[in-house]
């Protein structure tokens, strides 16, 4: 494995602009370690996102050295945040699937798919922020989910130009690649369609949040806010793409002023938070590590 270049604040806040404006709410210490799970998410990321060729090799020798090598960076990295190696692994695997052309085709594979990239960083930033309840496994899982469903939605045309299709098959039967990834129209029907399957991730995303925000009870105070907010202002990003009634092929971001928006709404909501009564509800199968 090569070695990791880790510029975690600067990596959060040139990539991971969300999460990057919740950050300010998190404890120092938490702050920092976030950062750095993120640098390394974004270095493996970038491997299998950003190269021509097929990077199955590399991650699957990265996975060897991580079960073997405990001097490896990131190995270090877990175990100071109690992190067990496997979380980690099972994204890695989520990766390799990405280095062939992929379509889902169902609710389940969806789901499965956005456990390994995103449900693992759930994960681990339960771990990296503290929390130590039993229970608290399954909501961080879905509240990763949940963001991974919103970056679907909104990445459908990029990432049919890498001949990916995350929406399941079964929701847009008649539409191919092909229609996907160009900028040249297609009629009326088939951008509904379009439209429709993405709505439908969405409403899927909406379960998962909720279920997300069921586990707020396990954070440790002092990061409870920071996540909260993380979480809506990324949430916010679907919602602003169900407003639109047609295919949008340009990535879709929130202003400033949304940002600033939804913060303050977070921030009186986190105070009724418990009269709420998030309950988390049974959505999918068992997954991997949720129990750890």
């Amino acid at each position: 494995m090569k070695s990791l270049k880790l510029n975690s604040s600067i990596d959060l806040k040139r990539d991971g602009k969300s999460f990057y404006w919740a950050s300010f709410f998190l404890p120092k210490n938490s702050k920092k370690n976030a950062g750095t799970l993120y640098s390394i998410c974004r270095y493996f990321d970038d491997i299998a996102d950003k190269n021509d060729m097929d990077q199955t090799m590399y991650l699957k020798d990265s996975i060897n050295e991580i079960k073997n090598n405990d001097k490896n960076e990131v190995n270090i990295f877990l175990k100071k945040n109690n992190i067990h190696n496997s979380i980690f692994i099972d994204l890695l695997e989520g990766l390799i699937l990405d280095q062939k052309n992929i379509e889902i085709q169902n609710r389940n594979e969806l789901i499965k798919y956005s456990y390994h990239v995103a449900g693992t960083v759930g994960l681990m930033m339960a771990k990296i922020i503290g929390v130590q309840h039993k229970n608290a496994g399954r909501s961080a899982i879905d509240l990763g989910i949940g963001m991974q469903l919103t970056n679907i939605a909104r990445d459908v045309f990029e990432d049919a130009q890498m001949q990916r299709i995350y929406i399941p098959a079964e929701w847009m039967p008649n539409l191919k690649l092909s229609q996907l990834n160009t900028k040249t129209k297609i009629n009326i029907k088939q951008e509904a369609d379009v439209s429709d399957a993405i709505h439908k991730v969405i409403n899927l995303s909406e379960k998962f949040y909720r279920n997300g925000f069921s586990g707020l009870k396990y954070i440790p105070f002092k990061a409870r806010l920071g996540i909260y907010i993380a979480a809506n202002v990324y949430r916010g990003i679907g919602v602003k793409i169900k407003k639109k009634k047609k295919y949008y092929r340009e990535r879709v971001y929130l202003n400033l002023f949304e940002k600033i928006l939804i913060t303050i709404k977070s921030i009186l909501f986190f105070i009724f938070i418990p009269f709420f009564n998030y309950r988390y509800q049974h959505i999918r199968d068992s997954l991997p590590n949720e129990n750890l």
